[in-house]
């Protein structure tokens, strides 16, 4: 305790309050919040004797007033502070000192406080949560699910995940080894107890546990009205297969032929983007957010919102250039580096952004608002003009008779069908894949009333055409076919 410069003084009351400085005009509860929201945050600096508006008014101090506002303080703050006295136009102004804690989060009369800005804010206990993580060292999805048992994983989807594995080998998973045993080596478990992590990544229905742990997409048109609202559910990795399935239904294509039958698909928007901004937005997200993570669909492009801003220092002027990859989910995001879905090394938004120029797109805005990333895709219109090579278009609308040869067009459900199949396989695809997407169980009503007629139909062709009933068969959309169905828009 001690005097100490009046020009120091006089340069903070010029300032005014700040993130780092507050006025109060005595050690009143506001005042132990600010104390409290200074150690919680960055420190800073409290005077006692000035008004809000940084009028000094001063103020009485007794032999031991600065001795008991100590003994307040630490009782109500657990904040250990440094006092000093000043003269200002001769009135007493007493300078509090508050350093950043070491530990965090420190609490105010059981409350805990931040400081934003010129104000304190009061901490959720999400925030709590956050802070406490931080604290130890851990991230969210390693931290025990207590209301979890074995019998809420799918072992189908620890079986995926151990064949993606093997085929990576960036981590092999012997097959002899019992799902309990390959869990627990990848530190997924603890004690026997499972951690919140395997939920997501294996579970049945992780989002018995976690609400908002799904992916909504949404169709938007003009004057913002919804033209498709769906729900994607799951594992982490069955959403992002299930969202790219969606893209590959909806977004539009063109062909460049190169010959009979090679040709190059050009999509609306490059998929490998698409995916990476995807798988992204589940790993990273944050799932202490009650929101959802989203796909917003518009006619000019598209936008992924991700829950949570990223961790310090990153900024989303850095995601366009090399960059330390900063996970906040580290065992989900491990587990996507050893299925191969991600890189380790923080070159995804990199891809994004070359997988767009390499596309002829402009370069996506990553922008951090509301509390989350948003990453944008912008669509570059004259790519996909109807002057060009044709289009699959994804509305399912019967196709007029002046449109389609008589022969394509026995009925509206037989039209529809087909349409989606043959836009399904802009792509080649095997039969299992194709039924699994129409939803069709029983293999000769799948060839007899769809696979013969588009092959006799020319619209569908093989990819092993000297081997038809080689198990590795695919099918593929040919010109005619992807001519026929660019007519249903």
């Amino acid at each position: 305790m001690g005097n100490i410069a009046v020009k120091p003084i006089n340069a903070l009351l010029r300032k005014g309050e700040s993130d780092r400085v507050e006025f109060k005009e005595s050690l009143d509860d506001e005042a132990l919040e600010s104390i409290s929201a200074f150690a919680n945050s960055k420190g800073g600096t409290v005077l006692i004797g000035v008004s809000d508006k940084g009028v000094v008014k001063g103020i009485m101090t007794g032999k031991e007033t600065l001795r008991n506002w100590a003994n307040q303080i630490a009782q109500a703050t657990r904040t250990h502070v440094h006092f000093q006295r000043v003269s200002v136009d001769s009135k007493t102004v007493i300078v509090i000192r508050v350093d950043e804690s070491a530990v965090k989060p420190l609490p105010c009369r059981g409350r805990y406080f931040v400081r934003v800005g010129n104000s304190n804010r009061q901490l959720t206990e999400d925030d709590i949560t956050r802070m406490v993580l931080k604290k130890i060292g851990a991230s969210w999805d390693e931290i025990i699910e207590p209301r979890a048992t074995w019998s809420d994983l799918d072992p189908t989807q620890i079986e995926t995940f151990r064949v993606m594995c093997n085929k990576k080998k960036r981590r092999p998973i012997p097959e002899r080894e019992s799902d309990k045993t390959v869990l627990e080596k990848l530190k997924l478990t603890e004690n026997g107890k499972i951690l919140r992590g395997a939920i997501l990544l294996f579970g049945k229905d992780p989002q018995r546990f976690y609400p908002s742990s799904l992916v909504k997409i949404g169709r938007f048109r003009p004057g913002n009205v919804i033209a498709d609202d769906k729900e994607i559910r799951g594992s982490l990795f069955t959403q992002v297969e299930e969202i790219m399935v969606y893209f590959r239904e909806h977004l539009q294509t063109r062909f460049e032929f190169h010959g009979q039958p090679a040709r190059d698909v050009i999509w609306e928007y490059p998929l490998e983007a698409l995916r990476e901004a995807v798988t992204n937005s589940v790993c990273h997200r944050d799932y202490l957010d009650y929101a959802n993570t989203q796909v917003r669909w518009y006619d000019e492009n598209i936008v992924v919102v991700n829950p949570g801003e990223l961790l310090p220092p990153l900024s989303p002027e850095q995601l366009k250039i090399n960059h330390v990859s900063r996970p906040r989910n580290r065992k989900i995001a491990e587990m996507f580096y050893y299925a191969g879905s991600i890189e380790r090394w923080g070159g995804g938004t990199t891809m994004i952004v070359a997988e767009c120029k390499k596309a002829g797109l402009p370069e996506p805005d990553f922008e951090e608002k509301q509390g989350c990333l948003w990453v944008t895709f912008k669509k570059k219109v004259e790519l996909f003009d109807s002057s060009q090579a044709p289009l699959i278009s994804p509305t399912k609308r019967r196709p007029s008779t002046d449109q389609v040869p008589t022969k394509y067009r026995p009925s509206t459900d037989q039209v529809e069908n087909e349409g989606k199949i043959l836009r399904f396989c802009v792509e080649a695809r095997g039969i299992k894949e194709i039924m699994s997407h129409m939803r069709i169980s029983h293999r000769f009503t799948f060839r007899h009333n769809y696979l013969k007629p588009l092959l006799k139909k020319g619209l569908l062709m093989m990819t092993d055409s000297q081997s038809p009933s080689s198990p590795r068969q695919k099918y593929v959309t040919t010109e005619k076919g992807s001519k026929a169905i660019s007519q249903e828009a």
